[in-house]
């Protein structure tokens, strides 16, 4: 990996660090939604829920599209989806897993 690739790439993953911005890009893995739907699956207040939509489209991980009154949001880079997909895999599946990496 060439260096400047370790700087980009640092910067992007503190941009998805916070665990709000990680839950974002896990309900937009597979389809685009609205600010509103994901202000619901998060449970938290609609002003932080653009605060960190805000940080996301301004460090090009998320894009979004206008239809009307609502705003649709959706993962800009396809190796955003992938990550969030390997880190899903590694991170999140059944509690056997996590009860498994714990005794190794």
């Amino acid at each position: 990996m060439v260096y400047d690739q370790v700087e980009d790439l640092a910067i992007l993953l503190k941009s998805i660090s916070h665990p709000i911005r990680l839950k974002i890009l896990c309900l937009l893995q597979d389809r685009e939604l609205s600010v509103s739907e994901i202000r619901d699956a998060v449970e938290t207040s609609g002003a932080n829920i653009t605060q960190h939509l805000n940080i996301l489209r301004n460090q090009g991980v998320i894009d979004f599209r206008k239809d009307a009154n609502f705003i649709y949001n959706r993962i800009a880079d396809k190796r955003i989806i992938e990550l969030m997909k390997s880190l899903q895999e590694l991170f999140c599946s059944t509690a056997s897993n996590s009860s498994k990496s714990k005794q190794s």
